[in-house]
């Protein structure tokens, strides 16, 4: 067995054992949806780029070695020894909470934010699975103020829905707002931390989207 055909046994029993995909991985490096799925099952490309490596094996933490890196020492450039393993959150083209918006799974990207990967599963998210949205108008404040950059978990959804600030969609429109869980199972509210703003009350949970969970927020200071 060769060290190219080592490599994709072990990431395919890395993604296995902790319930990742390969689709989220391929995203995870940059790549096509298939990129993963075709190095592991065709054995295309044959080797994983030195780059790509580095950002899966961080991600797993793991050696490079294991998933077909030099087992000889291997000079690192010296602006980039030491740096952590980063990847890209697509910053969406939308705001949540004042506008009609989609977060379809082909919903343009505005730029993207650079995470550590490390950071981000410390945080308890995917990094393939989360977005960030900036946060429209005042009805969440002082949670969030208007232009928030907000982080929104998409594993976290309606299946796991909990107290806590979620992005969701009601009566077509996308929005931030406070989900309050009420005594009928099933039931909730959906609050507006500002005062001045409205609350929803005892809602049939049929009648939301549930988008996601915020987990982060950055903003300017001014």
């Amino acid at each position: 067995m060769d060290e190219s055909q080592n490599a994709r046994i072990a990431l395919d029993r890395l993604i296995a054992e902790r319930g990742e995909n390969y689709a989220d991985l391929s995203r995870l490096i940059g790549r096509n949806p298939a990129y993963i799925q075709q190095f592991i099952k065709r054995g295309t490309p044959r080797k994983l780029d030195e780059a790509d490596r580095h950002v899966l094996a961080r991600y797993f933490g793991v050696a490079e070695q294991m998933l077909g890196g030099s087992t000889a020492p291997v000079a690192i450039p010296a602006r980039t020894r030491g740096m952590p393993a980063v990847v890209a959150v697509p910053r969406l083209a939308l705001g949540a909470s004042a506008g009609v918006g989609t977060l379809d799974d082909d919903e343009r990207a505005a730029g993207v934010m650079a995470f550590d990967a490390h950071w981000l599963r410390h945080l308890g998210v995917r990094p393939q699975r989360v977005s960030i949205i900036r946060v429209d108008g005042e009805s969440m404040a002082p949670t969030l103020s208007d232009g928030d950059d907000i982080m929104v978990d998409h594993d976290d959804d309606a299946t796991r829905l909990r107290d806590g600030v979620y992005v969701l969609r009601l009566d077509g429109v996308l929005m931030v707002k406070r989900i309050a869980m009420g005594p009928l199972r099933g039931r909730f509210s959906v609050v507006s931390d500002n005062l001045h703003y409205p609350d929803w009350t005892d809602i049939d949970p049929a009648l939301v989207d549930i988008v996601g969970r915020v987990v982060w927020t950055g903003r300017r200071l001014v």
